[in-house]
């Protein structure tokens, strides 16, 4: 009979990796219903997805994780089978062993099969953040798809189709009610809106160009979300010479649509995501400061400050006085 681990223990030296690697014998009998799916921060970011079957677990590696809803498939691309022991593996795979990289348990759970073929399998997968019916189907060699075949939770939502950024209206001075806004630095850079879905990143400027490939520096920032979906407004800003994404506002939030929401929660959601890296921060902001912040600004040589009032909604492609840009 032939030896299902022996192409991953090809690939794998057990002087130099911490995973899993099983001599040679035979395999443990289970109930073919455990799944594992781990998040993978390889050479890129992916998930692979693990289920239990005649003694292993049969793999594919996706690149942008389970699809969130029927609309849309994602490619899945099949790979060795792995040692049962792996659905408990989290760890470093030391850099130029095979998949060197951070993995972590994203999600482990039961699983139940309605259909299992060479080409085609179909399950449902009982997790804690994977919930629901799946098909994995060939298409070509290695390469399959993976279809959600039932809707997720009533109350997600996909991201937001590319959205004209809201703009603020100028004034002289500020608003009687300045404790009624939040008030940050006007930066003077160029604005951008972050698309982040499945860690891959697109960034689209205020007329709604795809400007990815010109800020391709940027694309480190997605894989640090991991499966979060997000879409951030922020501006690309020259800090000490070097281009620095700044962002100020979230609109989706992994299911959620947050345009209705106040600023005041849009501005907790942003906070609470930890945005901070090489090249990308959390712009701050300072709630009823506006003299304080416009004397700052003026110190720094910015070309003024922006408040916005707490309770405003974010409205795309419109200049609303809920948002006030006043120079220094």
């Amino acid at each position: 009979m032939a030896d299902k681990l022996e192409p991953y223990r090809g690939k794998r030296d057990p002087r130099r990796t911490r995973e899993p690697i099983p001599e040679e014998g035979p395999l443990p009998h289970g109930d073919d219903d455990t799944f594992v799916i781990q998040e993978h921060h390889a050479r890129s970011l992916h998930w692979d997805l693990r289920l239990e079957r005649d003694g292993v677990l049969v793999s594919w590696a996706i690149p942008k994780g389970l699809p969130p809803d029927p609309g849309t498939n994602h490619l899945a691309v099949h790979t060795e089978d792995h040692p049962m022991e792996y659905a408990q593996f989290e760890g470093e795979i030391p850099q130029g062993e095979y998949g060197g990289g951070t993995m972590t348990i994203w999600d482990r759970g039961r699983y139940e099969t309605e259909k299992w073929s060479d080409r085609e399998v179909k399950v449902v997968l009982r997790g804690s953040r994977a919930s629901g019916r799946y098909v994995l189907f060939q298409t070509r060699g290695r390469n399959w798809m993976i279809h959600r075949m039932d809707p997720p939770d009533g109350s997600w939502r996909p991201a937001p189709a590319p959205l004209a950024p809201m703009t603020p209206v100028t004034r002289a001075k500020a608003p009687r009610d300045v404790d009624r806004y939040a008030w940050e630095f006007a930066w003077g850079g160029s604005r951008a809106l972050a698309y982040v879905e499945g860690g891959r990143l697109t960034l689209r400027s205020a007329d709604g160009a795809d400007v990815t490939g010109k800020h391709g520096w940027l694309r480190t920032m997605a894989p640090s979300f991991g499966s979060r979906g997000v879409v951030l407004d922020g501006e690309i800003v020259a800090l000490g010479g070097t281009p620095v994404y700044v962002c100020y506002d979230v609109v989706y939030d992994d299911g959620r649509v947050l345009l209705g929401e106040p600023y005041e929660r849009r501005r907790a959601t942003l906070d609470e995501l930890a945005i901070g890296g090489p090249r990308w921060q959390t712009a701050p902001s300072w709630p009823g400061q506006a003299q304080a912040v416009r004397r700052a600004a003026k110190e720094q040589g910015l070309p003024g400050v922006v408040g916005k009032r707490l309770d405003s909604p974010y409205e795309p492609g419109e200049k609303s006085p809920s948002w006030v840009f006043i120079p220094v």
